[in-house]
Formats: C-alpha cells, sequence, structure tokens
C-alpha cells in the first residue's frame, strides 16, 4: 500500500495528544518514584536486568527493520515493525520499572576511565529517554493516524534517538554486569 491509499484523520489525532502527554507525566512519575519506592518481593528479580537489556536490544533491531520497509514503501511491515517496537517497549518499561521497584540500585564497581565512559553513556541514555518518549508517542500518532508528512518530520529524528536510547541500554547493562 502506499501512503496515498490512506486516509488523514487529525481529529484522532487531536484526541489522543492529551493521552500522550498524560501517559508522558505517568511514566516519568513512576520512573522517578521507583527510585523512592521499594516492594519488597520474596524472591530475587535478578534475572530482570538481562531480560530489559535484550528487549532493548531487540527493540532496535525492529526499529531497524521499521525503517528497512519504509525505505522500500512496505507502509504495511513498517507499521506492523513500529507496532512491534512499541511493544516490546512497553515489555522493556515494565520490567524496568519491576526491578528497580523491589531491588536497591548496583552501583559502578570500577574506576577511572571506563567509569567516565559509563557515567557518560548512561547519562546521555537515561536523558535521552526521558526526553524522546514523548515525541515516540506524538511520531506513533501521527503515523497511526496518517498524518504522512508530519510524521514523516518527527520521525526524522525521534528515530535516531530511539535507537540511540535501545543500543546504550544494553552497552550500559554490559558494563554493569560485573558489579552485579
Amino acid at each position: 500500500m502506499k501512503n496515498s491509499e490512506f486516509t488523514a484523520n487529525p481529529e484522532l489525532a487531536a484526541k489522543l495528544k492529551p493521552w500522550a502527554w498524560i501517559l508522558t507525566v505517568v511514566i516519568i512519575a513512576v520512573v522517578v518514584g521507583m527510585r523512592y519506592i521499594k516492594i519488597p518481593v520474596g524472591g530475587t528479580l535478578t534475572f530482570l536486568p538481562p531480560f530489559h537489556s535484550a528487549v532493548n536490544a531487540i527493540t532496535g533491531i525492529f526499529l531497524l527493520l521499521a525503517l528497512y520497509f519504509i525505505k522500500r514503501k512496505n507502509i504495511i511491515a513498517h507499521r506492523n515493525m513500529i507496532m512491534i517496537a512499541m511493544g516490546l517497549s512497553l515489555v522493556f518499561l515494565l520490567s524496568y520499572v519491576a526491578y528497580h521497584t523491589t531491588s536497591e540500585p548496583t552501583v559502578f564497581c570500577k574506576s577511572g576511565t571506563i567509569k567516565v565512559v559509563y557515567l557518560i553513556l548512561l547519562l546521555t541514555h537515561i536523558l535521552s529517554a526521558a526526553i524522546i518518549f514523548p515525541f515516540i508517542l506524538f511520531t506513533f500518532i501521527r503515523g497511526y493516524t496518517h498524518l504522512v508528512e508530519k510524521h514523516k518530520r518527527m520521525a526524522r529524528w525521534v528515530f535516531p534517538v530511539w535507537l540511540y536510547v535501545c543500543i546504550t541500554g544494553p552497552i550500559c547493562y554490559l558494563m554493569l554486569a560485573p558489579c552485579y
């Protein structure tokens, strides 16, 4: 299918926009709050960091597949890859919050240059993830409602930042793994 075969729905986009903002505020509040809220669990959730790291990496693969398909004008496959990436991002978020609300944070155990590299990657990963989240939602809404030109304009800069988050998350995990 080509873009012209879809009908733009700006009314739906307008209705979804406030929900994207509400979801953004809720998610940011939960992520900030998880530092202060610890829920005791009967067992250990140490399997979650490698799991949510893998989910993050797989999300990046689906983002690359989405790019591949849209470059070939296969809108259906592109849409499907984005839907999977969005679903995986939700799984990642749930896993991440579950781990961090039940476990103490792991401190990076190395020193020197590697620690500086880790902290730079971690800081840029966290800031990029927090900043890009609402823009991912708005880009998705524009694509979902077939506001193609607005979607393209936004996706050109949202995509690389989202991909950066998907790549740096697993890198930070691998750097931190010896410290668990």
